[in-house]
């Protein structure tokens, strides 16, 4: 039997990745392009063209139903949208009506980037078999997305469950997003080796002062670079419990290239958890990393287009 595809679009500042996904999850055919970030609206719609181009001459195109699509954002999923900060030339740009123009007037949902990884660790990820997360990409940004009553809840505009600007420093620094303390602003890579650079701490003979030398260091046991790591965690954990306590939620999944440094940062995030997550609701909640890898986007995106209200009935409903 032939099942039915899903296309799915990742969309990021470095590279716009595609696929063509079934309804087990499974990558059947692949795109790809880098992101012409710094280029105007136009060229970087043209960098989404190549790679649909390369999806809809494939034998298996006729078999997808729906598109799916995961942006950096803000996206806004009522209107059609997306804004993506690292991606000056789209502002308010129509995305969905562009993407469905060229597939051939099919079903697009459009989710923010965090929404799309929260559906693939539903899907097939560590927050499969719970009815209620928070997933969680903490890199050089914080963002996530939510699972509630066993259902994505992306929200109207596709950007719900956006805890890195939750504020957890009311006299923090400023944030780029307008705010003051938020969890991004202390626990995002570049702030976690600001913090540490500011602190003291310097990088070895290679010069490298990212976040991925300060975990080195935290694991070799630089205290300053401790220290760094366990502000963050301690950001973390108060954006979890104050999300756990709002909306219930018993499991919060992180990913992205700081849930990579390990035991540095869980260990102290853990402890964290323990003292702001309180409540006898939340006490149970559990922190895991992220299992889905690279492909998350794509997964994600595929997940929320078969989720999706438009494309039900559109395509087989196995992965809901």
């Amino acid at each position: 039997m032939h099942m039915d595809l899903v296309a799915a679009l990742d969309i990021g500042g470095t590279k716009i990745a595609g696929a063509l996904v079934d309804d087990r999850g499974r990558i059947l055919a692949r795109a790809q392009q880098p992101t012409p970030a710094q280029e105007d609206g136009e060229t970087v719609m043209g960098a989404v063209d190549a790679v649909l181009a390369e999806l809809t001459v494939s034998e298996l195109w006729p078999r997808t139903r729906a598109v799916g699509i995961g942006s950096a954002g803000p996206v806004d999923r009522s209107a059609g949208t997306v804004s993506p900060v690292n991606v000056p030339g789209w502002r308010d740009f129509p995305l969905v009506s562009r993407v469905r123009e060229i597939a051939g007037g099919l079903p697009v949902e459009l989710v923010g980037d965090g929404v799309a990884m929260t559906a693939a660790e539903h899907w097939q990820g560590a927050a499969r078999g719970h009815d209620n997360a928070l997933c969680m990409v903490v890199s050089t940004g914080v963002g996530g997305g939510l699972i509630l009553g066993g259902q994505l809840h992306p929200g109207p505009t596709g950007n719900a469950g956006h805890i890195g600007h939750i504020s957890v420093d009311l006299d923090g620094d400023p944030c780029p997003c307008g705010a003051r303390g938020c969890v991004e602003r202390i626990a995002s890579g570049p702030n976690i080796a600001r913090r540490a650079l500011a602190d003291g701490w310097r990088p070895g003979a290679d010069g490298d002062a990212s976040a991925a030398a300060v975990a080195r260091a935290a694991h070799a046991g630089d205290p300053v670079a401790v220290a760094s790591f366990e502000r963050a965690a301690q950001a973390l954990a108060a954006g979890i419990a104050a999300t756990a306590t709002l909306v219930e939620i018993d499991i919060a999944v992180i990913g992205g290239g700081v849930a990579k440094s390990g035991d540095v940062l869980f260990v102290p995030l853990r402890r964290a958890l323990r003292d702001y997550a309180t409540l006898s609701f939340v006490q149970r909640l559990t922190v895991a990393p992220a299992s889905t890898g690279t492909d998350a986007g794509l997964v994600g995106a595929a997940a929320a287009a078969l989720r999706s209200d438009s494309a039900r009935g559109e395509v087989q409903r196995q992965a809901v």
